[in-house]
């Protein structure tokens, strides 16, 4: 067995590029991902280039921390874009003010539901507004969204 992995590294590469992948689907925390890679990576180099035991190491770990270093900085600016404004995480409402919605259904007596995405939210107005009217949240209380109409 020792001997025919010393003839064929690239066995020993994609053989451990296989068990961390697999590993990684089992664990799904993506800690093992770019260490499958970077075996996989190794021992098809191996495979193609006649590189000695050191060298391969070296592929390795270098595969492995480019691999990760690329995907934290693509993560990272994926995250930037998508992040709510401090301290409003868990205030979906609060993310709603400044936008500007199309009513659906009129309010009556200044009241009135506005769909936004999934959801349905409760709306107040100082006056009653036809649908269709283009509007804009400009407070949030409790469940409540405060809304005016926006000028075009």
């Amino acid at each position: 067995m020792i001997a025919t992995l010393l003839q064929h590294p690239h066995l020993l590469w994609l053989s451990l590029g296989g068990l961390l992948l697999a590993a990684e689907m089992l664990g799904g925390n993506g800690y093992l991902l770019w260490s499958g890679v970077a075996a996989v990576v190794t021992g098809i180099v191996a495979w193609l280039l006649p590189v000695g035991w050191e060298w391969q190491g070296v592929i390795f770990a270098v595969t492995t921390l480019l691999a990760a270093w690329l995907w934290w900085k693509w993560l990272a600016r994926r995250v930037g874009r998508q992040r709510p404004a401090a301290g409003q995480l868990n205030q979906r409402g609060q993310q709603l003010v400044g936008r500007r919605f199309v009513l659906e259904a009129a309010l009556v007596n200044g009241r009135g539901r506005l769909r936004v995405g999934d959801s349905a939210w409760p709306v107040s107005a100082g006056e009653d507004l036809p649908a269709g009217t283009r509007i804009e949240v400009i407070a949030v209380e409790g469940i409540t969204l405060f809304i005016r109409p926006v000028d075009t």
